[in-house]
């Protein structure tokens, strides 16, 4: 099968590779479309490496068909349509999947749509409803809103009666999230959050999403709510943070949460999906929530999308799509 492979000048080139064969719990996907993940840079450039025994080529998330199943199999067909997370593989033709990892493909939506739900999606569910707990009318600050994690979060937000503020760059991105149900938005650029907590919520946020880290973990602790919880995904802003106040921490009792999901085991990935199809299966079939796309890109075009998505000026996803 072809598939997009990584020079040592770190230039991506399509490659030929064995199809993958599957094991009794997996499924063989024919894919079409998949999302473009800012892991797929960092891996690319030598900085984030697959976790053991997962394929060494690029991609997170894939929508297709279901080409084979294994014996053990149970719930899904040949030819249905899927979509899923991988610890790699995706970037290619075809992709095995453990069968508890994936979703089918809500009628209403296409392919790209498809591939624009698994990471991100499950990565905010699982930082908001897994690990924080987040409750109706609890307020949620989302940084980096117009971002894919940052737009799934935002309507997992509001599909449950949370209040919603998010920081962005740009007013497009601003009027992005507020399409979206975003209640405040502060562009970072122009007010700082901070300020903008003390004159407009004095008690604080209940649940803070970060992918920026850096000074972001100390600004965070200052609009922290008693008992808040403050869960960090990524650090855009850079690995260290040069004063932390733990006085403040241990006065508002404040959890500090990290977290990534390329690396969980496959049985919390399991539980992951099959929590997140309980609770938001039905939103996703009648559009309540829905993936958010900036650009759909023919899969010989990864290069632009990869420059593009390094330059942060997306709201939602990029998408690759592969036509066999």
């Amino acid at each position: 099968m072809k598939f997009i492979d990584v020079t040592e000048q770190q230039e991506l080139v399509f490659n030929q590779t064995p199809t993958p064969t599957i094991t009794n719990d997996e499924c063989l996907i024919k894919v079409h479309a998949l999302g473009v993940n800012r892991a797929d840079l960092l891996q690319r450039a030598g900085k984030y490496p697959p976790p053991p025994g997962e394929s060494p080529i690029l991609g997170l998330e894939v929508c297709g068909e279901i080409t084979k199943l294994g014996d053990d199999v149970s719930g899904f067909d040949l030819g249905d349509k899927v979509l899923g997370l991988v610890g790699g593989g995706g970037y290619s033709e075809y992709v095995k999947i453990k069968a508890s990892h994936m979703i089918s493909l809500p009628e209403q939506l296409n392919y790209s749509q498809g591939a624009a739900i698994a990471e991100v999606y499950l990565t905010a569910f699982q930082s908001l409803f897994s690990i924080a707990n987040v409750q109706p009318k609890e307020h949620v600050l989302i940084h980096a809103g117009a971002s894919g994690v940052g737009t799934a979060a935002i309507q997992l937000c509001k599909a449950i009666g949370a209040e919603v503020t998010v920081t962005v760059s740009s007013e497009k991105k601003a009027q992005a999230c507020k399409a979206l149900g975003a209640d405040n938005i502060i562009n970072y650029k122009n007010e700082d959050f901070v300020a903008w907590k003390k004159q407009h919520l004095k008690a604080g946020f209940n649940v803070i999403l970060d992918v920026v880290g850096g000074d972001y973990l100390s600004r965070n602790i200052d609009v922290a709510a008693l008992d808040s919880k403050i869960v960090m995904l990524a650090m855009l802003g850079g690995r260290f943070c040069e004063q932390v106040d733990v006085a403040k921490m241990l006065l508002k009792r404040v959890n500090i949460h990290a977290t990534t999901l390329r690396s969980r085991s496959d049985n919390y990935k399991s539980k992951l999906v099959a929590d997140f199809n309980a609770k938001f299966s039905q939103a996703l079939s009648d559009d309540s929530v829905k993936p958010v796309i900036e650009q759909e890109f023919d899969w010989s075009e990864a290069d632009q999308a990869h420059q593009l998505m390094s330059q942060n000026k997306n709201i939602g996803k990029y998408i690759l799509t592969i036509n066999h």
